[in-house]
């Protein structure tokens, strides 16, 4: 799943800030201190970069191969 556009509670816009955040927990810094940098104050919109589960490429793993057509 990709991360929502708006926060689930308060509508805030937060899905243009999910690459910069992804790219800069990687190179090291801690999600609390990325998260004030982004702007990230409020809790509901905290848990919503903490709590998603990048799932997509694992379910691409189990799709089925296109079928050939018979002629």
């Amino acid at each position: 799943m990709m991360i929502p556009v708006r926060c689930f509670t308060c509508g805030k816009v937060i899905g243009d800030k999910w690459e910069a955040f992804k790219e800069r927990v990687a190179k090291g810094e801690g999600n609390g201190k990325v998260l004030d940098k982004l702007g990230i104050d409020r809790y509901c919109c905290r848990r919503m970069f903490l709590s998603h589960v990048e799932i997509l490429e694992e379910l691409l793993k189990y799709t089925k191969p296109p079928e050939k057509t018979k002629k």
